[in-house]
C-alpha cells in the first residue's frame, strides 16, 4: 500500500529533517516584528516583539525592564530547543548529505 510505504518508511526518514524546518518557522515567527507592526493598529493584541519595542522611548530607554522582558521572551525558545535538541541537530546534520 502506498499509504504505508509513506507512513513507515519515508516519515520516520524524514522526521529530523521535517522538526528542524517546525523549529525553525516558529523562531522565524516569534521573532517577526514587521508583519504585526504593519498589520495590528491596537495595542492591546502586539506581539511580545512589538511589546519589547515599547520599552524604548523617543529619548531614554528602560534597560532593567527591557532586559528583564527580553529574557522572558527567550524562555519558550530555549525550552523549545532543549525539547526538540536532537532532531534539530539531526536534521541539520542530514541535510548536508548526499542521497
Amino acid at each position: 500500500n502506498h499509504f504505508q510505504i509513506l507512513w513507515r518508511v519515508i516519515v520516520p526518514l524524514s522526521r529530523p529533517a521535517l522538526i528542524t524546518i517546525a523549529i525553525l518557522s516558529f523562531l522565524y515567527h516569534w521573532n517577526d516584528f514587521l508583519g504585526p507592526l504593519i498589520y495590528l493598529s491596537s495595542p492591546d493584541k502586539f506581539t511580545l516583539a512589538l511589546g519589547l519595542s515599547h520599552f524604548q522611548g523617543e529619548y531614554s530607554a528602560e534597560w532593567g525592564r527591557l532586559m528583564a522582558a527580553s529574557t522572558v521572551m527567550l524562555i519558550p525558545v530555549i525550552a523549545l530547543f532543549f525539547f526538540a535538541q536532537r532532531y534539530f541537530i539531526k536534521g541539520i546534520t542530514m541535510s548536508g548529505l548526499k542521497g
